[in-house]
């Protein structure tokens, strides 16, 4: 259930003084602020926690906001429930007058000129439609953001061929997010499986392929990664099931570590093939995932590989 939201001009100043020293509400942004959560979930190492918080200013800022305008950017992409690679520090929105000089520092202000024709509802807010955000994030954010945006949104029915035209009109970051839209697979089904492909784009290695089924002796499996031809499979781990507690207290992360290496060895056993395991741990060290990589194929593929200078190293 969303949180309660409370503007400051909607209500005594005694009562909110009264009410956030008694630890109910907390101040969100500059004349807003909401009630606290009580499920737990306010905690500050909590991914979700931030992200929500970041929801929360974008629905006190459209309570504040007295004329017209629609979310945007990496905050329509959280409104329309897409993940990203790293969450904004400031409230993305389009309006249709210039922002002044005294205006908010905790908001992107963007203009456009009349209503944009891309404009839908999320959350009771006026947001960009899929299509838009997509566009808007893939011709300003860095490669890997804006893939992690365009994965998810594929899976969601993004339309390719729309956003690629919203993408055209742009004057900056055009060829880039082309790129971007060209790569993005509905097949990614976690920011690190898309941080995984984009590092094997990264490296010039051939597209792969994602969600490979393999039969085994212990069922049908989905690998993350394949380049069948070259016999060449690749899992990302998520950390979080080895982890006591991360899951609830139903979970057991040993019973999931044994779990993992029987699957892992019926893939190996059904097809020969003995998957390449990648963690978050490796993310500070993308070249070495991409020698691991690389080492995996055949001479010519590695001897082929190019780097492309329209894909920075991910971080």
């Amino acid at each position: 259930m969303p949180t309660e939201i409370l503007v400051a001009r909607e209500h005594l100043p005694t009562a909110l003084r009264t009410a956030r020293r008694a630890g109910e509400i907390e101040r969100i942004r500059r004349g807003a602020y909401r009630v606290v959560p009580d499920d737990g979930s306010g905690g500050p190492d909590s991914w979700s926690a931030a992200r929500w918080l970041q929801v929360d200013r974008a629905r006190a800022l459209g309570r504040q906001l007295r004329s017209a305008h629609w979310f945007s950017h990496q905050t329509a992409a959280m409104l329309h429930g897409l993940p990203l690679w790293r969450l904004p520090s400031e409230t993305h929105v389009l309006q249709t007058y210039r922002a002044s000089s005294r205006a908010a520092r905790d908001v992107r202000r963007h203009f456009v000129e009349g209503r944009p024709a891309d404009g839908c509802e999320v959350l009771g807010l006026p947001v960009t439609t899929l299509e838009r955000t997509v566009a808007d994030c893939a011709t300003t954010l860095p490669p890997l953001d804006a893939l992690v945006v365009a994965d998810a949104a594929m899976a969601r029915g993004l339309d390719r061929d729309r956003t690629a035209e919203l993408v055209r009109s742009r004057a900056r970051g055009v060829r880039r997010a082309l790129l971007v839209l060209e790569l993005a697979d509905p097949g990614a089904e976690s920011p690190w499986e898309s941080w995984l492909r984009y590092v094997a784009h990264w490296a010039g290695l051939p597209r792969p392929r994602t969600q490979v089924p393999v039969r085994t002796a212990l069922g049908r499996f989905r690998v993350d990664l394949g380049w069948e031809d070259h016999r060449v499979l690749v899992e990302f781990d998520g950390l979080v099931k080895y982890r006591t507690g991360a899951l609830g207290t139903d979970h057991d992360p040993d019973r999931a570590r044994i779990d993992e290496k029987r699957r892992s060895d019926a893939i190996a056993e059904a097809t020969g093939i003995q998957p390449l395991h990648v963690t978050s741990k490796d993310a500070p060290d993308p070249q070495a995932v991409a020698d691991r990589l690389l080492a995996r194929f055949p001479g010519d593929v590695r001897r082929a590989a190019r780097k492309n200078p329209l894909l920075p190293r991910p971080r």
